[in-house]
């Protein structure tokens, strides 16, 4: 995923969140909303409740491997924020995968 395609601040995250659509499964939340950038953003959350840091980062690693790839999946001038549960923590990436893309393929 390259950086142009990262939802970074703060303020971003809490508007798509608040006024953006959700889709919900046992391992993700999707919040999405379209936005004024030219190209698709993501922003990937994992509570700091859930587990340490290295863990934290491995699931963000395999959402980000999920999402480069399914890049025909979702559209242009839109923003996604997805929200891992703790359910995630034990699974493996196939069904990670398999559960993300359900969701991405929901939206359209």
């Amino acid at each position: 995923m390259k950086k142009i395609n990262i939802v970074r601040s703060n303020q971003d995250f809490n508007d798509v969140i608040k006024t953006g659509d959700c889709l919900k499964n046992k391992y993700f939340i999707l919040y999405y909303k379209s936005s004024e950038y030219p190209v698709y953003r993501f922003g990937i959350s994992v509570p700091k409740k859930f587990c340490n840091a290295v863990n934290r980062n491995k699931l963000k690693r395999k959402v980000r491997n999920i999402l480069d790839n399914y890049k025909n999946l979702y559209s242009k001038q839109k923003d996604y924020i997805i929200i891992v549960r703790k359910s995630c923590l034990n699974e493996d990436y196939q069904t990670l995968e398999d559960n993300l893309v359900y969701l991405l393929k929901k939206i359209n």
